[in-house]
């Protein structure tokens, strides 16, 4: 795990904390408010932009021996200081503007550069901001401590920094309402360790923390074609920069994952078409020494002899790895630089015989029942391994979108998605049923919604949590519309817990409910929360999976892509079949012509049935877990009731739904996190800390 870490506000002044330090810890500056860089960072990942008065910024790698005069004690309170974390394209001249337009309080132009990034802003002595991404795969975490506010990318560095315990009543909420920001505010899983919601600010002055939304521009609708040329740009940016990145020889430098269907396929095809810098660094681009591109070397020929340059050598193969169970779109097409690697499919829960064997993430998450499959993927790929993670939820119209068409005005535009889940039900469930009940029931469900109060909703929530209502399983693509057609849905794992926490969630959701609604559209905060959902599930992997030395890249959760995705017209998100057309143009206009008729529309394998058999596989090994879970020692678990359902799942003559399938990796996962906390030494991450410690786990 890399992370960031540091502290501002009277913090600094206190001695018996002048030895408290992360293990490990690379000094990005020093002073009253100190900056530490912890993991395997590349050099090219961390850059530091440094303007003083009277003098232009200068900009050089975070990771080189600094300038004894550059001293950050030596600050005064007009010099700005400024770390971008991650792979970021803006080269070095673009990171020297960015900050000199910062010291007027601009910030939103630090969040538009190609890539995935966090920004550390300080200015003097006394204040510093950092900066979240859209999409929340890269959070930033904030905490009191010492009378000022100590900040990380991480959660659990803070909580050991402090000593917070575990806290069960955002556990409960996780499982829950996973979706809904009235009980889940900016918690995290450990007690008094808080989360900057995506996009927003945290700003701490004084040692006092505030975050705040960093202004952004409205994002109106354009026409189709405008908005798929944007999202071209953006993505092709996003794959460019990644490609041009430096890594390390132990491994290719470059891979690509073919086993995300339509959209890895995409981002395959772009890597393969953008050529791989020569050397060990790159010729173009962001980064400390980039520069014009060096003259080629000499060979001894005399101008006008027989003698020939040698000819230029073949582009590196990128690894292009596809499990076994998946199809890999992107070899449909010509593409000689892709090495296709096809690899034995890893069933989820493979390798859980040791429940402590595995990483500690920082948070908990379902991807930790599927390590071992994802790891096995990682593992064949390049030091920088591109994947299509997030384009689902970045691309498609969530089904509440339904109802911002009918508050728009626009109920005529519902007339296609509505003819889409028509035909597909005709075909599963019988004419009657596709011809009259889908359409009617979506509609009706979808008018509700847009008329409905928001404080029902909530009521509704409670009500639901109270019955302890089971995951819906729709039997037709119409009744799993319906139930996404609303502001809230409990989680699939709601029903499975305790009374005591559901009955505490339900009375706060009433009590919330007689607070301000929010201005924003159903459907597009529904997206938006689904989004930061799946964000959050995807750093959780990278925890897990990624390997030493390794990059795991989803170039579709850039805040660039993002933006460019707000653009796309609703209607056009909901046409069934939108988005391998979405991806199909993003290529034409990159390039690729070539795609055959129906690219990416075809069914792929049914990822439920391989989850079924690893289920069942993994049964005994499951029931040994549930039988004294840590959760139900702290009250948060019906242990009867999460026994029985694992058992329907595992018996071979059923067929578990997909909602018991999500809710029992809900509670396993979370299970699996929490005896892995239990397990390690609370402040492992830190030196110098004064005795004694608290316990990592509190119920």
């Amino acid at each position: 795990m890399r992370w960031l870490t540091g502290w501002s506000g009277p913090t600094a002044a206190d001695p018996t904390l002048a030895a408290v330090r992360p293990i490990a810890g690379t000094l990005l500056w020093g002073g009253p408010g100190p900056l530490w860089a912890v993991g395997d960072w590349r050099p090219d990942e961390l850059r530091l932009a440094v303007l003083r008065p009277g003098g232009p910024a200068t900009v050089r790698g975070a990771l080189d021996p600094r300038d004894p005069a550059d001293d950050a004690g030596h600050d005064t309170p007009a010099t700005l200081r400024l770390v971008v974390a991650g792979r970021c394209g803006a080269t070095d001249r673009e990171l020297a503007d960015g900050l000199a337009a910062a010291r007027g309080g601009a910030l939103r132009h630090l969040t538009r550069w190609p890539g995935s990034y966090t920004v550390v802003l300080r200015t003097g002595t006394r204040s510093t901001v950092l900066l979240t991404d859209l999409a929340g795969a890269r959070p930033v975490f904030h905490t009191p401590f010492a009378g000022g506010t100590a900040y990380a990318t991480a959660a659990l560095p803070l909580a050991d920094l402090v000593g917070a315990p575990v806290d069960a009543g955002h556990l409960a909420a996780r499982l829950a309402t996973p979706e809904t920001p009235e009980t889940l505010g900016d918690r995290t899983p450990y007690r008094g360790v808080h989360r900057v919601p995506p996009g927003h600010a945290l700003g701490i002055r004084g040692g006092r923390a505030d975050h705040t939304s960093y202004p952004e521009d409205p994002a109106e609708e354009r026409a189709e074609a405008p908005a798929v040329r944007e999202l071209t740009r953006a993505l092709l940016e996003a794959v460019r920069c990644r490609v041009r990145a430096t890594a390390p020889a132990d491994r290719p430098r470059l891979g690509v994952d073919l086993s995300y269907g339509t959209a890895s396929a995409t981002v395959a095809l772009l890597a393969a078409a953008v050529p791989l810098p020569a050397g060990p660094g790159p010729d173009t681009g962001p980064g400390p020494g980039a520069g014009p591109e060096r003259p080629a070397a000499r060979t001894g020929a005399v101008k006008g002899s027989w003698a020939r340059r040698p000819d230029p050598p073949e582009p590196e193969p990128l690894p292009a790895v596809t499990l076994g169970d998946a199809t890999g779109l992107a070899l449909a097409v010509h593409a000689p630089r892709l090495r296709h690697l096809v690899l034995d499919p890893v069933a989820p829960y493979a390798g859980l015989a040791d429940p402590l064997a595995g990483p500690l993430t920082d948070e908990p998450g379902p991807v930790l029942t599927e390590t071992a499959r994802y790891a096995a993927a990682h593992r064949a790929g390049g030091a920088d391994h591109l994947t299509g993670h997030g384009a689902r939820q970045v691309l498609d119209g969530h089904p509440a979108r339904l109802s911002d068409l009918i508050r728009a005005g626009r109920p005529l535009d519902l007339l296609a998605p509505l003819a889409a889940l028509a035909g597909a039900d005709r075909a599963a469930a019988g004419a009657l049923t596709g011809t009259l009940q889908t359409p009617v029931t979506v509609l009706r469900a979808a008018r509700r919604l847009a008329r409905g109060r928001y404080a029902d909703a909530l009521d509704d929530l409670a009500v639901r949590l109270t019955l302890r209502q089971g995951p819906y399983s729709g039997r037709t693509m119409g009744n799993s519309t319906v139930a996404e057609l609303a502001w809230h849905r409990p989680g699939p794992a709601a029903h499975l817990l305790a009374d005591e926490p559901l009955a505490a969630l339900a009375q706060h959701l009433r009590t919330a409910a007689r607070g301000p609604a929010p201005t924003e559209p159903p459907g597009a905060r529904r997206a938006r929360l689904a989004l930061h959902r799946h964000a959050a599930r995807y750093r959780t992997l990278v925890h897990a999976t990624e390997q030493h030395g390794q990059r795991l890249h989803a170039p579709f959760l850039d805040n660039q892509v993002l933006r460019a995705a707000r653009l796309l017209p609703d209607d056009l998100r909901l046409q069934p079949g939108s988005r391998p057309a979405l991806l199909a143009a993003v290529l034409a206009g990159a390039g690729r012509t070539d795609l055959p008729a129906g690219w990416g529309r075809t069914a792929g394998p049914d990822r439920h049935e391989l989850a079924r058999r690893g289920l069942r596989a993994a049964a005994p090994v499951l029931a040994e877990l549930l039988d004294r879970p840590l959760l139900g020692e702290a009250g948060l678990l019906d242990t009867p009731a999460a026994r029985k359902a694992l058992a329907a799942a595992a018996d071979p003559a059923r067929t578990a739904s997909p909602a018991m399938l999500a809710a029992l990796a809900e509670v396993i996962g979370t299970e699996l996190w929490l005896r892995r906390l239990a397990a390690r030494r609370p402040g492992s991450s830190w030196t110098g800390l004064p005795a004694p410690r608290r316990t990592a786990l509190a119920t």
